[in-house]
């Protein structure tokens, strides 16, 4: 007797499989510039940028940020987090699923990972070994993101390693994204 239930589970795996397929082609599409920004060139500056953008590989300090572009800049931040944490198929040991935002010191962490990536990968005068030595930066920083606390945040102490895949879930990324960077205080509205 065949499940009842085989037909419903088959296709709820491939819409899954089409999520994933998706978030991987926005990914792409967001680092090729074709979602945020449009395309180069499209800016008001010299360079096609628009005054005051953020150059890509910048150092961020989100404390500095300016609250209006803080939910932006916090928002490609996150889809960067959540697309190397499926591509490099991070562990909730080595990060938190359900609140490394939440952490200050890794978001710095993963904050300047993000930039050594932009300068290691939106480079083409100058590529020579950035890629290489970023992956090193990144498996440094991934150790250290993983020593960074101790208790609820990690469960690889007494259960079975779990793996959730973070880019298929547009509810979460829409959480992280509404929740902000951490320790952030929004400046009074001038009157």
């Amino acid at each position: 007797m065949s499940d009842p239930l085989g037909p419903l589970f088959d296709a709820l795996e491939s819409i899954n499989s089409e999520l994933t397929g998706f978030a991987a082609r926005l990914a792409r599409l967001e680092d090729a510039g074709s979602v945020r920004g449009g395309p180069k060139g499209g800016g008001t500056g010299e360079d096609g940028e628009s005054p005051g953008a953020r150059v890509a590989g910048a150092p961020v300090s989100w404390h500095k940020v300016k609250d209006d572009d803080r939910k932006e800049m916090w928002a490609e931040f996150t889809a960067w987090v959540i697309r190397m944490a499926d591509q490099y198929e991070l562990t909730t040991e080595q990060l938190p699923h359900g609140c490394w935002w939440e952490h200050g010191s890794v978001v710095a962490e993963l904050t300047a990972l993000w930039t050594g990536w932009e300068s290691a990968y939106n480079n083409e005068e100058d590529a020579q070994a950035g890629p290489y030595l970023w992956h090193d930066a990144w498996s440094r920083g991934v150790e250290r993101i993983g020593r960074m606390w101790l208790g609820e945040c990690t469960n690889g102490y007494h259960k079975q390693k779990s793996r959730t895949v973070w880019g298929t879930d547009p509810t979460y990324r829409k959480k992280v994204v509404d929740a902000g960077p951490p320790n952030v205080a929004t400046r009074p509205e001038a009157a």
